[in-house]
């Protein structure tokens, strides 16, 4: 009878320990382009919150949506704001979230460093490569610039259940999710940099954290979108230029959503306050454009109010979206 009640005991000590380190979960999960920052701040908070872990996944932006909607995570990491369509599967499963900006990101096209031709393109020969018209017949270097090699050209992009890959369309075709198909894909930023890192005639297009990461690896690549207002000729993603709006249309504002209702937990409250707070010095660390301290500001204040929905209107990737825009907005 003792054993059988030290047993109990034991069980019940199990049970509760085990309901106390469920209830100090917190999931994370979606675009790959975010992930580097989520991941950098959820290193720091667990060093100051040992009894809280937190998990952070990579499954693109609109993987990571299908599971946020799904009560799967309680924070989606997104490259771009959320659609019409996520807005629709959240509300028919009762998700309900909040929308915070966390940083500015050039999305950069890159190509092999060996690659001594293509050091610039307009957005015009961007499109002229990535549309869908292009797909089987724009596939030799020579056919973007008469002078450049009569060579292959190897393509490499996200998926279509990237953020990035949404954008990008939007900005450079005209239409998002419209795009060429024969090109190499994958939503892991890491496996279209080893790609385009041992590929001679390769191009690609990816946030510009993972160049950082890799710059002895990568050659960027300039564009320019044509428009004086924006600055003349073409224009590298570094931090001054995507900071001051100039790097346009391939600059855009990256997000974390969270659940209204695990925003009423504890440590979601605790994480999130960091990440806007403290986190703010992990964004340029990693690789990308922190927001004014006034947008981070606004943004905790959304978090502590819990301001639901989306300041985009839940339309998805919109282009041009400048820093003083999005604190307008705010």
């Amino acid at each position: 009878m003792k054993r059988m009640t030290q047993v109990i005991m034991g069980a019940v000590v199990v049970s509760i320990t085990q309901a106390a380190w469920a209830a100090s979960l917190i999931t994370a999960d979606g675009s790959s382009t975010v992930y580097p920052i989520t991941e950098a701040v959820a290193e720091e908070f667990q060093k100051q919150h040992r009894d809280v872990r937190v998990t952070v996944g990579i499954s693109g932006t609109g993987g990571g949506f299908k599971k946020f909607c799904a009560s799967e995570t309680d924070l989606s990491n997104a490259s771009r704001p959320i659609k019409p369509s996520e807005v629709e599967l959240c509300g028919k499963n009762g998700i309900t979230y909040i929308e915070l900006p966390v940083a500015f990101d050039g999305l950069a096209v890159m190509v092999n460093p060996s690659n001594t031709w293509a050091t610039n393109m307009t957005v015009k020969e961007l499109r002229t490569l990535w549309e869908p018209a292009a797909q089987g017949t724009i596939t030799r270097w020579s056919q973007i610039r008469p002078d450049w090699p009569d060579k292959e050209i190897h393509l490499f992009g996200p998926g279509v259940d990237s953020g990035t890959y949404d954008y990008f369309t939007e900005a450079v075709v005209g239409r998002g999710g419209a795009s060429r198909g024969d090109y190499t894909s994958s939503e892991d930023d890491n496996v279209l940099v080893q790609g385009v890192a041992t590929d001679p005639l390769a191009l690609g297009f990816f946030g510009v954290a993972y160049y950082e990461a890799n710059k002895d690896r990568l050659q960027l690549v300039a564009i320019d979108d044509e428009n004086p207002a924006n600055g003349n000729g073409p224009i590298l993603p570094t931090y001054e230029h995507v900071a001051q709006g100039t790097y346009q249309p391939l600059a855009r504002p990256i997000f974390i959503y969270v659940n209204r209702k695990s925003a009423e937990r504890a440590e979601i409250q605790a994480f999130v306050g960091f990440y806007l707070t403290q986190g703010r010095p992990l964004v340029k660390e990693v690789g990308y454009i922190s927001l004014p301290d006034k947008a981070y500001e606004l943004a905790l204040a959304r978090f502590e109010q819990r301001r639901g929905g989306s300041v985009f209107g839940g339309t998805g990737a919109q282009v041009g979206v400048k820093i003083e825009t999005l604190l307008a907005q705010h």
